[in-house]
Protein backbone atom coordinates (compact mmCIF):
# COMPACT_ATOMS: atom_id res chain seq x y z
CA UNK A 1 0.00 0.00 0.00
CA UNK A 2 2.57 2.63 0.60
CA UNK A 3 4.65 1.57 -2.71
CA UNK A 4 0.95 2.93 -4.33
CA UNK A 5 0.96 5.87 -2.41
CA UNK A 6 4.46 6.71 -3.44
CA UNK A 7 3.56 5.87 -6.90
CA UNK A 8 0.10 8.17 -6.77
CA UNK A 9 2.20 10.90 -5.02
CA UNK A 10 5.00 11.12 -7.75
CA UNK A 11 2.42 10.66 -10.61
CA UNK A 12 0.44 13.62 -9.26
CA UNK A 13 3.66 15.81 -8.98
CA UNK A 14 4.64 15.16 -12.25
CA UNK A 15 1.60 15.24 -13.87
CA UNK A 16 0.94 18.92 -12.19
CA UNK A 17 4.73 20.03 -13.60
CA UNK A 18 3.97 18.62 -17.36
CA UNK A 19 0.42 19.95 -17.96
CA UNK A 20 0.52 23.08 -17.11
CA UNK A 21 0.97 25.34 -20.29
CA UNK A 22 4.00 28.08 -19.75
CA UNK A 23 2.63 31.92 -20.22
CA UNK A 24 5.22 34.22 -19.83
CA UNK A 25 4.79 34.75 -16.06
CA UNK A 26 5.59 31.46 -15.16
CA UNK A 27 9.05 30.43 -13.57
CA UNK A 28 10.59 27.31 -12.49
CA UNK A 29 13.09 26.92 -9.30
CA UNK A 30 14.26 25.46 -6.26
CA UNK A 31 14.56 25.65 -2.95
CA UNK A 32 16.86 24.36 0.23
CA UNK A 33 16.64 24.53 4.06
CA UNK A 34 14.08 22.58 6.16
CA UNK A 35 13.31 20.41 3.20
CA UNK A 36 14.55 20.81 -0.35
CA UNK A 37 12.93 20.84 -3.73
CA UNK A 38 11.76 22.10 -6.86
CA UNK A 39 9.08 24.09 -7.62
CA UNK A 40 6.82 25.83 -10.87
CA UNK A 41 5.24 28.97 -10.14
CA UNK A 42 2.40 30.31 -12.17
CA UNK A 43 1.07 33.66 -11.62
CA UNK A 44 -2.59 34.77 -11.36
CA UNK A 45 -2.60 38.11 -11.56
CA UNK A 46 -0.15 40.90 -11.34
CA UNK A 47 -0.38 40.53 -7.30
CA UNK A 48 -0.29 36.97 -6.99
CA UNK A 49 0.69 33.36 -7.61
CA UNK A 50 0.55 29.68 -7.33
CA UNK A 51 3.28 27.41 -6.24
CA UNK A 52 3.43 23.49 -6.89
CA UNK A 53 6.47 21.96 -5.45
CA UNK A 54 7.91 18.82 -5.11
CA UNK A 55 10.44 17.95 -1.74
CA UNK A 56 12.60 16.04 -0.46
CA UNK A 57 13.51 15.53 3.64
CA UNK A 58 16.26 13.60 4.90
CA UNK A 59 15.30 13.38 8.85
CA UNK A 60 18.49 11.54 10.82
CA UNK A 61 18.81 9.28 7.17
CA UNK A 62 22.45 8.42 8.06
CA UNK A 63 21.43 7.55 11.97
CA UNK A 64 18.50 4.86 11.41
CA UNK A 65 15.97 8.17 10.05
CA UNK A 66 13.37 8.08 7.32
CA UNK A 67 13.22 9.79 3.79
CA UNK A 68 10.53 11.62 2.83
CA UNK A 69 8.92 12.95 -0.37
CA UNK A 70 6.12 15.45 -0.36
CA UNK A 71 4.10 17.84 -2.42
CA UNK A 72 2.92 21.08 -2.21
CA UNK A 73 0.33 23.76 -3.47
CA UNK A 74 0.86 27.21 -2.27
CA UNK A 75 -1.13 30.61 -2.89
CA UNK A 76 1.16 33.49 -2.86
CA UNK A 77 -0.02 37.46 -2.94
CA UNK A 78 2.63 40.08 -2.56
CA UNK A 79 2.03 42.24 0.57
CA UNK A 80 2.14 45.43 -1.18
CA UNK A 81 3.42 48.07 -3.87
CA UNK A 82 6.07 48.84 -2.40
CA UNK A 83 9.53 47.28 -2.25
CA UNK A 84 12.31 48.14 0.51
CA UNK A 85 15.55 48.26 -1.57
CA UNK A 86 14.74 46.04 -3.91
CA UNK A 87 13.53 43.53 -1.52
CA UNK A 88 9.57 42.39 -2.30
CA UNK A 89 7.84 41.05 0.51
CA UNK A 90 5.30 38.72 0.33
CA UNK A 91 2.54 36.08 2.11
CA UNK A 92 0.40 33.63 1.44
CA UNK A 93 -0.68 29.70 2.68
CA UNK A 94 -0.21 26.15 1.52
CA UNK A 95 -0.61 22.64 1.73
CA UNK A 96 2.12 20.16 1.98
CA UNK A 97 1.35 15.96 1.41
CA UNK A 98 4.09 13.71 2.06
CA UNK A 99 5.44 10.25 2.50
CA UNK A 100 7.67 9.15 4.86
CA UNK A 101 9.93 5.65 4.31
CA UNK A 102 12.41 4.14 6.44
CA UNK A 103 12.50 4.02 10.72
CA UNK A 104 9.30 5.86 10.19
CA UNK A 105 6.97 4.85 7.76
CA UNK A 106 3.53 7.07 7.16
CA UNK A 107 2.00 9.72 5.39
CA UNK A 108 1.46 13.62 6.66
CA UNK A 109 -0.35 17.03 5.53
CA UNK A 110 0.87 19.88 6.15
CA UNK A 111 -1.15 23.26 6.41
CA UNK A 112 0.35 26.15 6.96
CA UNK A 113 0.38 30.10 6.34
CA UNK A 114 4.03 31.73 4.80
CA UNK A 115 5.94 35.01 4.59
CA UNK A 116 9.03 35.86 2.51
CA UNK A 117 11.12 38.64 0.86
CA UNK A 118 12.15 38.20 -3.09
CA UNK A 119 15.15 40.06 -4.77
CA UNK A 120 15.27 40.40 -8.33
CA UNK A 121 19.25 39.67 -9.45
CA UNK A 122 18.97 40.42 -12.76
CA UNK A 123 16.38 39.38 -15.35
CA UNK A 124 14.91 36.60 -15.30
CA UNK A 125 17.13 35.29 -11.82
CA UNK A 126 15.73 35.73 -8.44
CA UNK A 127 16.25 34.64 -5.01
CA UNK A 128 14.15 34.27 -2.29
CA UNK A 129 13.93 33.38 1.61
CA UNK A 130 10.65 32.56 3.42
CA UNK A 131 9.45 31.08 6.41
CA UNK A 132 6.22 29.09 7.25
CA UNK A 133 4.03 27.86 10.11
CA UNK A 134 1.34 25.75 10.64
CA UNK A 135 0.18 22.25 12.04
CA UNK A 136 1.57 18.76 11.21
CA UNK A 137 -0.96 16.01 11.08
CA UNK A 138 0.45 12.51 10.42
CA UNK A 139 -0.06 8.62 10.76
CA UNK A 140 2.76 6.49 10.83
CA UNK A 141 3.84 3.23 12.00
CA UNK A 142 5.30 5.13 15.21
CA UNK A 143 1.63 6.28 15.95
CA UNK A 144 -0.53 9.94 14.81
CA UNK A 145 -0.61 13.08 15.95
CA UNK A 146 -1.05 16.36 15.50
CA UNK A 147 1.85 18.96 15.99
CA UNK A 148 2.91 22.46 15.33
CA UNK A 149 5.79 22.82 12.67
CA UNK A 150 7.85 25.73 11.33
CA UNK A 151 9.74 25.75 8.55
CA UNK A 152 12.48 27.76 6.50
CA UNK A 153 13.91 27.67 2.81
CA UNK A 154 15.79 29.75 0.73
CA UNK A 155 15.64 29.68 -3.35
CA UNK A 156 16.21 30.46 -6.88
CA UNK A 157 13.45 31.39 -9.16
CA UNK A 158 14.24 31.62 -13.13
CA UNK A 159 11.26 33.32 -14.89
CA UNK A 160 10.60 31.32 -18.21
CA UNK A 161 10.23 33.64 -21.31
Amino acid sequence: MLFLMKKTLLGLGLLTLTTFPVAAADSVGGHIGTSAGIHYQSDVSADSAVRYGLNLDAVNLFRGGSVGLGGEVAYLRNAGGDNFGGLNPYYGFGLGIGVSLGAYTGITAYPHALAGLSYNVTGPLSVFVEGNAGVNVGFSNAGSGIAPRVGVRIGLNYRLR
